[in-house]
């Protein structure tokens, strides 16, 4: 698996976009509300990707509430705020809610051919972020943990993998880090207390962490996603986390003080990821797959084989016929909070 993850155009594949998704660096593609127009176009547009090479995954950020690419024939996917907010009042129900949620959302995107989705949010809600919000769980570490925990599961029942996010957390920060790169000057202490408790709990089940385009200043000069402090000795070492590390989107302005796009791509491999995710600049898409070089690992390969889909996927007709999906899809419609 390549260790680039770049998006297409538009609904249809390009030449442009073939040429792209074809190149050996390539590993993912990423899709967004613009690729979109209904689940026939999906399912047709991911079986040409999957036909145009074998073995690559296609994802989205599809986690609920305003973060949910594809609508119109899908199932409304409740902010997972919604879930903290249940916990409050009954935490068994909750968490039972959490993986009816996750599966319905794992059960459709790969039912149109998306293997897989980049979730569970890890961040904790510190009532800051302008950018996180009600997409996280919890204020609460050890509530958010257990949520997490039941999404991981619901996810896992329809064949799909998982990716918390943003290690070690957005949520205190109030910057959005796709338009500044947000500073967060707590201490590590601090950090560790709070942000890093569903890393520590969930490092043995997730399949994946996408580090975050924030600056911890009182601990490394660089921000996460670009610092082997943050990946290798934290994550990998002190938390003993296996799976694959993504970087946060390169093209975001977060990024952009680790200079020119191969400079960014470069830095974040030296850092620890596996995978590297540029999008919404088919330039700077370009700029890497002519100028990365690339040299894969048996240590790499073990960390992102686990992003593959398990198992075969249900089709819509076959997710309508199962009574296991229409008591999740029930239980998922039935969560309604003023926000949405």
């Amino acid at each position: 698996m390549g260790p680039l993850v770049i998006d297409i155009e538009t609904t249809e594949l390009t030449e442009e976009d073939r040429r792209r998704i074809t190149h050996p660096l390539t590993g993912m593609v990423i899709l967004f509300t613009r690729n979109y127009t209904d689940r026939k176009q999906l399912t047709a547009l991911c079986r040409e990707i999957h036909a145009l090479k074998p073995g690559i995954v296609i994802a989205v950020d599809h986690e609920g509430g305003r973060v949910q690419r594809f609508r119109e024939g899908f199932t409304e996917i409740p902010a997972m705020a919604a879930l903290g907010r249940l916990h409050e009042t009954d935490p068994l129900k909750a968490m039972q809610t959490a993986s009816a949620v996750a599966y319905v959302l794992a059960a459709e995107l790969r039912a149109c051919g998306v293997d897989m989705t980049f979730a569970p949010c890890l961040d904790i809600d510190f009532q800051r972020s302008t950018i996180i919000g009600h997409r996280s769980l919890s204020g609460n570490p050890s509530a958010a943990t257990l949520l997490a925990l039941s999404l991981i599961e619901g996810m896992r029942q329809a064949g799909m993998s998982n990716c918390g996010k943003h290690f070690p957390g957005h949520g205190w920060v109030k910057a959005d880090s796709h338009r500044e790169l947000p500073v967060d000057d707590r201490a590590l202490d601090s950090i560790r207390a709070d942000d890093l408790v569903p890393y520590r709990y969930l490092s043995q089940v997730l399949d994946s962490v996408m580090a975050a385009h924030v600056l911890y200043s009182a601990v490394d000069t660089h921000a996460a996603g670009f610092s082997s402090f943050w990946l290798k000795t934290v994550l990998r070492r002190e938390l003993g986390f296996t799976g694959a590390i993504f970087s946060d989107d390169l093209s975001m302005k977060g990024a952009l003080s680790e200079g020119s796009i191969l400079e960014r791509a470069k830095a974040a491999l030296q850092a620890g990821c596996d995978m590297l995710i540029v999008c919404n600049d088919f330039d700077a898409t370009d700029s890497l797959l002519s100028g990365l070089t690339f040299c894969d690992s048996s240590e790499r390969d073990d960390h992102v084989r686990g992003l593959l889909p398990k198992g075969e996927a249900l089709s819509w007709t076959e997710l309508n016929r199962s009574a296991r999906y229409r008591c999740a899809k029930a239980m998922t419609e039935s969560i309604r909070f003023e926000w949405q």
